[in-house]
């Protein structure tokens, strides 16, 4: 039987501990990958620091859903990828790391990332109910019969994909839906992983001016390299205030055709929804755990602003999201986005790394990678 090893993640008090555990028998349709990189989002930094506690019953849990890997074994009848290319074992691949159902509502409407029944297995089940390597931080992870996967070009690197599948998918596929377009300005607020991909992509879609908006210098001048036209450092001006005004300013009064919410942080809604024009966009996504925001709806639909919230994308994004980076790879610093990397048996250090809440200066971390 064919053994790995995963880091299981125990709850607030233990962190995570290594083990090896067996990997599923791959069924006809199917594919084991081996791990190669995996990032540590900030939704994984929302479960490690107790914003979104796991309940105890679904502890120990194998998290990590962004990263890349190795074919290992193909199932009986795979011989391609998703685009019909030619895939054999130890060739590299990128897939989505969720599971529609594909019998729901939803699914029949192509609308794969809302499908509720069956979207992550290490989530919706506890460990003990399907005990095996189920989570990005571990050296084996199923993808069960008929499900998406991409060959990664030879240009890129691990590090360079990892992320893919889900920072930048879910940048891709938000902006995708709001339809950026030529001549647009752009603000985005928070310029993490989440953050540099989407001032890069609203740059490739045509954006005149991408402003990014963050506390850290080091981000903001990634970000620059990464197709923002203009920065705002949360550290000079301290009050929303100051930075909507400024946002004014760098728009000539106008205010952002879009605002992009990547931060995670509740209180920015309002000063985001601010800086917006009127018959502005605002996308959030990423408040993804539990808050509540109070809204005044005539100012709303006074400006008649557009609110959207994305989280997860359709399959096509995957493919889509490798051939921008290989496209754009010479124009933005967009296959440097990560700063550190970790063996599986250094998790717990990687994650104190990747912390940014409290963090005051020191080495800051755009993305860290846990190398299984």
């Amino acid at each position: 039987m064919l053994k790995g090893k995963a880091a299981l993640y125990r709850g607030l008090d233990e962190g995570f501990t290594v083990e090896e555990l067996p990997a599923p028998e791959v069924e006809p349709g199917g594919v084991l990958v081996r791990v190669t990189a995996a990032s540590i989002c900030g939704s994984d930094l929302h479960y490690w620091r107790g914003d979104s506690p796991i309940p105890k019953e679904r502890l120990p849990r194998i998290m990590g859903h962004e990263f890349c890997g190795r074919v290992h074994t193909l199932g009986k009848g795979v011989t391609t990828d998703s685009m019909r290319r030619p895939l054999k074992e130890g060739d590299r691949v990128a897939f989505p790391f969720f599971f529609p159902c594909m019998r729901c509502y939803h699914c029949l409407r192509g609308e794969h990332g809302i499908c509720q029944y069956r979207m992550r297995r290490n989530i919706i089940r506890s460990f003990q109910e399907y005990p095996y390597c189920d989570g990005g931080f571990a050296q084996y992870f199923y993808l069960q019969p008929n499900h998406w996967l991409f060959k990664v070009p030879d240009e890129l690197s691990d590090d360079a994909v990892a992320p893919v599948n889900c920072a930048m998918a879910q940048v891709l596929y938000a902006l995708n839906k709001v339809s950026i377009r030529t001549g647009d300005t752009v603000v985005v607020q928070g310029a993490g992983g989440l953050g540099i991909y989407a001032a890069a992509i609203a740059a490739d879609r045509g954006a005149s001016q991408v402003i990014s908006i963050d506390g850290q210098k080091p981000r903001l001048e990634l970000a620059r390299q990464c197709g923002a036209t203009d920065t705002v450092d949360i550290s000079q001006l301290t009050k929303p205030e100051e930075r909507i005004q400024r946002v004014k300013e760098l728009t000539g009064g106008i205010g952002a055709d879009i605002v992009v919410e990547v931060v995670g942080v509740h209180q920015v809604v309002h000063e985001g929804m601010a800086m917006a024009r009127k018959g502005g966009t605002y996308i959030t996504i990423g408040n993804l755990t539990p808050g509540q925001v109070q809204l005044d709806w005539s100012g709303i639909i006074g400006n008649q602003l557009t609110i959207v919230g994305v989280q997860h994308y359709n399959p096509w994004v995957i493919g889509a999201a490798l051939d921008l980076l290989v496209r754009t790879r010479e124009r933005f610093a967009l296959t440097k986005l990560v700063s550190h990397r970790s063996p599986l048996e250094k998790i717990n250090d990687a994650f104190r790394a990747a912390e940014w809440v409290g963090r005051k200066g020191g080495t800051q971390v755009t993305r860290a990678i846990v190398n299984p």
